[in-house]
C-alpha cells in the first residue's frame, strides 16, 4: 500500500547544550537538512524561549521539518514529514545526528496517509 507521506520521529540524546541553545545555529543547521535532504523551502521560523530552549519550523513543499530543543537535557525532538518519493531524510537525518552531536538517537518512521487505493489514484502534487 503506498502511502501520501512517510514521518520520522526523532529522539537526539546527549547533544551539544551550546548548539541546542542558539537559535540562528539551529536555524542554520535545520536550513542546511532540508537543502540536504532534496526539499524545497517554502518558510522557516523560529524561536529562542527563556531562559533556554529553541523551538523552529520550516515548511517545505512537500510538508515540514521541526525541531524542540530542551539544552538543560542535552534533547532535541525533531519531526521530519515528507511527501513523495523524492526526498532523502535519511541523509538529512544524518546530517542532524552530526551536526546536533547526539550520541544516541532513536528514530521511528511512520506512514502517513496510506490510502486503500490504487497507486495510479494518489497523487502528492496536482499536474501542473
Amino acid at each position: 500500500m503506498k502511502a501520501l507521506g512517510k514521518q520520522l520521529i526523532i529522539e537526539f540524546y546527549n547533544c551539544d547544550r551550546e548548539i541546542l541553545n542558539d537559535k540562528a545555529k539551529i536555524g542554520e543547521i535545520m536550513a542546511n537538512a532540508v537543502e540536504i535532504s532534496g526539499a524545497t523551502i517554502i518558510k522557516p521560523f523560529f524561536h529562542k524561549f527563556s531562559p533556554h530552549g529553541v523551538s523552529g519550523v520550516i515548511v517545505i513543499a512537500e510538508s515540514h521539518f521541526s525541531i524542540h530543543t530542551w539544552p538543560e537535557y542535552g534533547y532535541a525532538a525533531v519531526d521530519i514529514f515528507t511527501c513523495g518519493e523524492k526526498i532523502d531524510d535519511n541523509k538529512a537525518f544524518k546530517y542532524l545526528k552530526k551536526e546536533l552531536k547526539s550520541r544516541s538517537p532513536q528514530i521511528i518512521t511512520i506512514k502517513r496517509g496510506a490510502l486503500n487505493i490504487p497507486e495510479s489514484e494518489i497523487h502528492h502534487k496536482p499536474e501542473t
